[in-house]
């Protein structure tokens, strides 16, 4: 990682450990650490990292974004960073400028589908768009006759019903029935639905491998903390085992979470070598976060699925994230198409040069 990526990410860091500690979140009913965290994150310029200066952002690379990302995993936090800027993002492909506060991204599914109207209206509806109920704005995706457009939209002129993932964070149906847009331009040549998921299938992938670092070490301190018949239980054998098993998903997920952002930080395009990279991590890492919150759980015991106990601000978000931009079975079988059509001889040299 190059020195500045350091420095955004630490930036990032020192950020959530001041202000988005687990414990004192978790002991928050009222919620009121969210303000002056994303207060701090936007005086820093972190949300709207990605969107070039000119667009109104603060011009970082891909790379220290995606640094950012891992550290917003290790947090687990629960604003939404990682969802404006990857509106940010989005908005920043068409050359829109983004506006001040929270946003989010439609479709966030790649079954659902936003029709751009002949009178330049927006009709069709997202489901589990992460954060929309708290969003002003919403970047949109839209298909019509004239190809592929991206939009910005003022969330207060869309019907958004609330829902929650598992993690208990919004994950909400937005409606679009002939809304106009507040801003809308056409996307570049080459950019579809599903470049769109594969960048939103690796944010998820980084934050669903942060999170699983954070269950390592949770897990490894508790394990060094308790004791069961007069010793520490990461001396029984069975304790050991199960924290190698968790590491080893770990390192998996960082693997293949890390090599997707890279390859997609030194690519010019969503190519095979971008969609290969970045489906196989979505797979893998929604793997990873099911194996490994079930052994981090085990290790904790009873108390580890007690309200009062942090480990499940890690777990049930790396769960919850599987099913955004796409879950680990839709990839699977987009993975497998290409490979049918384009055959495993001209896609091995792709995978052997990374």
């Amino acid at each position: 990682m190059a020195e500045s990526e350091n420095i955004v990410a630490e930036t990032a860091e020192k950020i959530f450990a001041d202000l988005a500690d687990a414990q004192t979140i978790n002991s928050d009913k009222k919620g009121s650490w969210k303000a002056p965290l994303w207060q701090a994150l936007t005086e820093s310029g972190l949300p709207l990292a990605w969107v070039p200066e000119d667009c109104g952002g603060s011009g970082a690379s891909l790379a220290e974004g995606f640094g950012v990302l891992g550290a917003a995993g290790r947090f687990a936090i629960a604003v939404p960073l990682a969802e404006t800027m990857l509106a940010g993002w989005l908005l920043a492909q068409a050359k829109i400028t983004s506006p001040d506060g929270e946003m989010s991204v439609a479709p966030a599914s790649p079954k659902d589908r936003i029709t751009l109207n002949g009178d330049g209206t927006l009709s069709g509806r997202a489901r589990g768009a992460p954060f929309a109920k708290a969003a002003r704005h919403i970047a949109v995706l839209a298909s019509g006759n004239g190809g592929v457009s991206i939009a910005l939209v003022d969330a207060a002129r869309l019907r958004i019903e609330a829902g929650l993932n598992l993690a208990n964070d919004h994950s909400d149906i937005v409606t679009f029935d002939n809304v106009e847009p507040a801003a809308i331009k056409p996307a570049p040549k080459g950019f579809d639905q599903t470049a769109l998921m594969l960048m939103g299938g690796v944010t998820r992938s980084l934050q669903i491998a942060g999170a699983l670092e954070s269950m390592l070490d949770i897990s490894v301190r508790y394990s060094n903390e308790r004791v069961a018949f007069e010793k520490k239980i990461s001396k029984f054998q069975a304790v050991q085992h199960n924290l190698a098993r968790l590491a080893g998903e770990v390192s998996a997920a960082l693997a293949a979470a890390t090599s997707a952002a890279d390859t997609i930080a030194n690519s010019t395009s969503f190519d095979d070598a971008v969609f290969l990279e970045a489906a196989s991590a979505k797979i893998r890492c929604s793997e990873a976060a099911e194996k490994g919150s079930a052994i981090a759980h085990q290790v904790h015991g009873a108390i580890g699925f007690t309200i009062e106990h942090i480990l499940h601000r890690y777990s049930l978000r790396a769960l919850a994230w599987r099913d955004d931009f796409g879950s680990e079975s839709y990839w699977a079988v987009e993975l497998g198409k290409l490979v049918a059509i384009r055959g495993a001889d001209e896609l091995w040299p792709l995978v052997a040069s990374r």
